[in-house]
């Protein structure tokens, strides 16, 4: 059997464009004669479409668009298998199910229904679906198959410590006859995640002792970035085929040759997760309606990077920088920021906020009565500046991206209102350590469009005379690991001062700024993941709470 794997990039409820684009692959799939062509879980729909399952509307457009979808293939010689939102038959709980359909000369020939729904992380499927009681088994090409839809093949007993749930439907379509397992996925990236399901669907191939296939989606949808990296591999776990990380593909493996193709797809972890913040601001940007960007340009590492990637997403032509020098802002700060710009061939602005600092400090003076300058100053300044690029963008209909990092965004050194307004967050899922790394894979990209001054300037955001970061915050990479730790792994300031060797104080004292600062993340842009554990809907804390480590 040859099997053409579908890695699309669906947009969230643009169903028609969503069967479009699955109509022109599989018709690219029969010129190449494949047997079959597999699409990604909801690729009718887009993934994740959270509370537009709810409209009565949304479930019947989805049914409409998949028998559309069988009617503009029926004229090939080829079986298509999608994901798409069905309708539950069961007279008590939703009314929606996650389900995969198998399309071939005009009809819906099998159904499938999602039996595992995820609940943890970025996952909230339990709120909307029905799980399927029992599945079948689909006949192809005279060939029994598993197909199944994402989490249904992610609770092996024999790879998990612990699993999740008390069924695996895995093995039960297996020990009922099937000989090939096909998984349709919408799994986000996180950096390790590509590794980790190889390992996974490996260990199943090779427990089972039937080949796989994995079809993954690819595309950004909100703040999630989908990588694709879709694979099929034979009954020992030895890759047939694998398809690129982070832009569509059609894949082919032909099964009775045991050959497929093994597309190029990022090898080191820190170029793909690069890679993943260029495909989820571009998708954002466009999935939006945007066309053109804009951010503030201080001349640091982070604003920086934000910039080359948001060049290399929308083009550099889409992205304006703007430089917004205060009363405390370095000649050589303003002098990186219109170097990095002209690298990088962006336009570049200067919107100086030093004389309306001045203006509000003379109005406000009177009402704080000879108090001391503190950071009620500092914080006036940086949402001077949010201010300004917000009147920027209102004039020239343009997205703001914001350039906070998730260290400050953790530990709350970031202003709201102020560097934090913007309609995304690109690096806010990125360790400030991980920042530098990924701006030397932007200098590797585009030779020398990060200053090196850049590199080597002390962290500052330069609110107040000679002020560094480590003022207020312990080093970065004295920080960082404790903020992983805490944030993902959930180890107690016990576990991490003992496994880093830090003192108790520190780490308690950083874990207050994390648990102090959760009002400022709920009012944060959506940012994109690239971690494990990203602030944002993957991590729901309450504010007004007493609990303390």
């Amino acid at each position: 059997m040859k099997i053409a794997l579908g890695q699309i990039n669906t947009t969230v409820g643009d169903l028609a464009g969503n069967v479009d684009c699955m109509i022109e692959f599989a018709r690219r799939a029969e010129s190449d004669r494949a047997d079959v062509v597999v699409f990604p879980e909801l690729s009718i729909t887009g993934y994740p479409p959270r509370d537009l399952v709810e409209k009565p509307s949304f479930l019947e457009r989805s049914e409409r668009e998949l028998e559309r979808l069988a009617r503009e293939t029926a004229g090939l010689n080829v079986a298509v298998i999608c994901g798409y939102v069905g309708r539950s038959d069961s007279p008590a709980g939703k009314r929606a199910t996650n389900s995969a359909a198998v399309l071939a000369k005009g009809e819906i020939v099998f159904r499938q229904t999602k039996m595992l729904l995820p609940t943890y992380d970025v996952f909230d499927e339990a709120r909307y679906f029905m799980p399927a009681e029992s599945q079948q088994l689909l006949t192809l090409n005279q060939s029994k198959v598993a197909v199944t839809i994402c989490e249904d093949a992610w609770n092996d007993k024999q790879f998990w410590e612990r699993q999740l749930y008390r069924r695996d439907p895995v093995d039960e379509l297996i020990a009922a006859g099937g000989r090939l397992l096909i998984s349709i996925n919408a799994s986000p990236y996180h950096m390790g995640k590509r590794a980790l399901r190889k390992q996974i669907f490996s260990a199943a191939a090779l427990h089972h002792n039937v080949p796989v296939v994995y079809v993954n989606q690819v595309g950004g949808n909100d703040s999630l970035v989908f990588d694709g990296t879709s694979f099929a591999m034979d009954a020992s776990g030895r890759l047939l085929a694998c398809a690129p990380s982070f832009r569509e593909d059609l894949t082919f493996v032909d099964f009775d040759n045991r050959h497929g193709d093994l597309r190029q797809n990022l090898p080191d972890e820190c170029e793909a997760a690069y890679q993943a913040l260029v495909l989820g601001t571009g998708d954002y940007i466009r999935k939006c309606g945007f066309k053109r960007v804009l951010l503030g340009l201080s001349g640091g590492v982070d604003s920086s990077l934000t910039a080359v990637i948001a060049a290399d997403a929308v083009g550099p032509e889409n992205v304006v920088g703007v430089g917004m020098p205060g009363p405390f802002s370095s000649p050589g700060s303003i002098t990186d920021a219109r170097s990095l710009a002209q690298n990088l061939g962006i336009r570049f602005e200067m919107a100086a906020i030093t004389p309306v600092y001045e203006k509000f400090l003379e109005g406000l003076d009177p009402l704080f009565a000879g108090a001391q300058r503190d950071v009620t100053e500092e914080n006036l300044q940086a949402r001077l500046r949010g201010v300004t690029l917000m009147a920027l963008s209102n004039k020239w209909c343009a997205i703001v991206l914001t350039t906070g990092n998730k260290s400050e965004l953790a530990v709350g050194y970031c202003t709201l209102y102020g560097d934090m307004c913007g309609g995304l967050a690109v690096i806010s899922d990125v360790p400030k350590t991980l920042v530098y790394s990924l701006a030397r894979v932007a200098n590797k990209r585009h030779p020398g469009v990060i200053p090196e001054s850049v590199f080597e300037k002390p962290p500052s955001a330069e609110l107040r005379p000679d002020q560094k970061d480590t003022d207020s915050i312990p080093s970065y990479d004295v920080l960082d690991p404790i903020l992983r730790a805490y944030v993902e792994d959930y180890q107690s300031p016990e576990q991490i001062s003992t496994e880093r060797g830090v003192p108790l104080a520190l780490v308690k004292d950083i874990i207050n700024k994390v648990d102090r600062n959760e009002y400022k993340r709920q009012q944060a842009a959506p940012g994109l993941k690239v971690t494990t554990k990203a602030f944002g809907i993957g991590r729901r804390f309450p504010i007004a709470q007493k609990y303390v480590e």
